[in-house]
């Protein structure tokens, strides 16, 4: 599987680099800087490759740096490929409505004004995602759930996921996550899987798990395994246990005679229940609240006892315009919809996977206030 999923990352690299390369040399390079245009853009096109080559941790610092400069490149790689296919579409209708001369695009100060200007806008994107990615905001809402013979009529919800922590994680930015939670004062505190990365057996988290067990609510911490814990082991270790986090396992709860909270495992884990199998457990006379990595079945959700659901996984695609696929591939992408008598909720994510980039949707954590009536 990994190795079909980085096949399949280094064509997606690898094709619109070539289609950039030719079209760059052909629209914008003048004849006496061809050489020199072609050494300088295959060095930069060659460290994704080789930074991949060197993550097994053997070349130490060197594979550090080349790591996280292709963690910057690539989305550079994207939006250089979008702004000269941009470019090459206003060519062709050129073609039909002569908006510009041919003299004029082949002159020479046109030339370079236009390759500087798809640069820098490239540029500016990245710039943008990473300060996107950086700032952590809060979405608010506030539902209607029916009480029904629950001992409390409110209920704050602080949700998050899609965190990714490893020990390379910025401890700053964990500070950050953490004293939002604290100022959003919530009553429970709910994780929607993909929290750490990393094998089970690194040690290198201590600092993120103890600012992690700092997040306490009057009804507790809770959350789902996703399918990165999955791929990477987490869901062997002891880092949910030592960040204060009670993780679900296609388990039901009741909390306070208040409200049952299940939490179904990822559809990586094949023995996982039905979801109206998984809720048929729940206590009849109390809300349900659903924790579900994935936002795949709310159609089935939907025709079950769920009042609430809260899912992660999309990252609302993360980068442009990957989030037109998530759209189509999700019924839910990212936000709020009611489906029957069912509030569903998925989040963009509070942190990133892999590339320190975001430029759609937003690092959130999501704080739903549910209003219990009779």
């Amino acid at each position: 599987m990994n190795l079909s999923f980085h096949t399949m990352m280094l064509l997606a690299y690898t094709i619109p680099n070539i289609y950039v390369f030719i079209r760059v040399w052909q629209l914008f390079i003048s004849k006496g800087y061809k050489l020199h245009y072609a050494a300088v853009y295959l060095f930069f096109a060659a460290i994704y490759p080789v930074s991949e080559s060197f993550n097994d941790g053997r070349f130490g610092f060197i594979g550090a740096i080349l790591s996280t400069i292709s963690d910057y490149l690539l989305p550079f790689c994207l939006y250089l490929f979008l702004f000269v296919l941009l470019f090459d579409i206003f060519l062709l209708i050129n073609l039909i409505i002569k908006v510009l001369p041919a003299k004029t695009r082949k002159n020479y100060d046109f030339r370079k004004y236009c390759l500087t200007a798809i640069l820098a806008l490239s540029a500016l994107v990245v710039t943008g995602g990473v300060i996107n990615f950086r700032t952590i905001r809060t979405s608010i809402y506030q539902i209607d759930v029916p009480a029904r013979s629950s001992e409390i009529r409110n209920l704050r919800i602080a949700f998050a996921a899609d965190f990714h922590i490893d020990p390379e994680t910025e401890i700053g930015f964990v500070r950050r996550f953490t004293r939002k939670v604290q100022s959003m004062a919530p009553d429970l505190m709910l994780y929607g899987g993909d929290i750490a990365e990393g094998h089970h057996t690194d040690m290198g988290m201590a600092e993120h798990e103890k600012l992690l067990s700092q997040i306490t609510t009057k009804y507790g911490v809770y959350g789902v395994l996703g399918n990165h814990e999955y791929y990477r082991g987490q869901d062997k270790g002891s880092f949910f246990d030592r960040a204060g986090i009670e993780i679900l396992q296609d388990t039901v709860i009741v909390i306070g005679n208040s409200f049952s909270l299940a939490g179904r495992l990822d559809s990586h884990f094949r023995s996982r229940k039905q979801v109206g199998e998984l809720l048929e457990s729940a206590v009849d006379s109390l809300p349900v609240i659903l924790l579900d990595h994935r936002p795949t079945e709310l159609l089935e959700a939907s025709r079950t006892r769920a009042d609430v659901q809260l899912s992660g996984h999309t990252h609302h695609g993360q980068m442009f315009p990957i989030n037109l696929i998530t759209r189509k591939v999700y019924l839910l992408s990212k936000g709020y919809r009611k489906i029957g008598n069912t509030h569903f909720f998925v989040t963009s994510g509070i942190r990133q996977w892999r590339f320190p980039v975001r430029t759609t949707g937003k690092s959130e954590i999501m704080v739903i206030d549910i209003n219990f009536t009779k």
